[in-house]
């Protein structure tokens, strides 16, 4: 394999440089840009920088984030025992709350964090929220990895980015649900501050959306978070599987940012 990143080696640099964009096919316009992001790459080298840092940190933050709000928010929907003795010596639930509270708000302001990042990091920054729905080849490719995934295929394509239907679930199954988390988990703090809050200013209009009553939002929250979950525990059987049976790192990919690529077979 070629180390694209050798230095010294005029031909590796002129390489680095070349599988740092898509492909040729991009140079047609925007739309086309997103297709061949989130397509198949041709012959990559040894290792392609992918990820920046500031889409690595939202990364784990955002995946410790998570873990948080779903242990506290479970203790929130289904409270522990009661503790013996007086209460206000204890607050447990109190803190749990508290401890809620600030992590979806940190999860918020992380979550904006990573849209900016979309409009200002490079073609892979933007994968998770593009999805090019309008192209055929998207769409085989899509089915391609369904098959990959179900053991239907013996040899895996090669991704410089998201494969399309981590693409296409990234979108589904995270962005959209963190969304609405995001939406309802304020509405909720909102009916806490007060009808004549900010907060309930701001978010009120969700009740209407989902329900128009306090126990409709908190159904959809929680059902949200299981969706959330489920994605999660995908996601980490999919990274780990595919560490192991592709032809390109993933879990060392969202830590050094660069992917690695095992062979050069086509």
């Amino acid at each position: 394999m070629v180390d694209i990143a050798a230095p010294g080696n005029a031909k590796a640099e002129a390489d680095k440089k070349e599988f740092r964009k898509p492909s040729a096919e991009a140079k047609a316009g925007f739309l086309s840009d997103i297709v061949a992001t989130s397509t198949e790459t041709v012959s990559p080298a040894g290792k392609v920088f992918v990820y920046e840092g500031p889409l690595r940190l939202w990364h784990w933050v955002n995946a410790g984030l998570i873990v948080v709000l779903c242990v506290t928010g479970y203790f929130i929907a289904k409270p522990p025992p009661s503790l013996p003795g007086e209460a206000s010596d204890h607050f447990l639930l109190g803190n749990i709350r508290m401890v809620h509270f600030a992590a979806g708000q940190l999860l918020a302001v992380a979550f904006l964090g990573r849209i900016y990042w979309a409009f200002v990091g490079n073609d892979h920054a933007r994968q998770i929220f593009l999805l090019p729905v309008w192209s055929g080849k998207w769409w085989r490719e899509v089915l391609f990895e369904l098959k990959w995934y179900g053991f239907l295929e013996p040899t895996p394509k090669k991704y410089i980015g998201h494969n399309p239907m981590a693409q296409l679930a990234m979108f589904t199954l995270f962005v959209v649900p963190v969304t609405l988390q995001i939406l309802t988990g304020f509405a909720l703090y909102a009916e806490g501050q007060g009808t004549d809050s900010w907060w309930f200013a701001v978010f009120g209009w969700v009740f209407g959306v989902f329900g128009d009553n306090s126990f409709a939002v908190h159904t959809y929250h929680h059902l949200f978070m299981w969706v959330i979950v489920v994605f999660s525990i995908v996601h980490i059987y999919a990274a780990v599987r595919e560490d192991i049976m592709s032809r390109q790192s993933l879990i060392s990919t969202m830590v050094s940012g660069w992917r690695y690529f095992k062979d050069d077979k086509e």
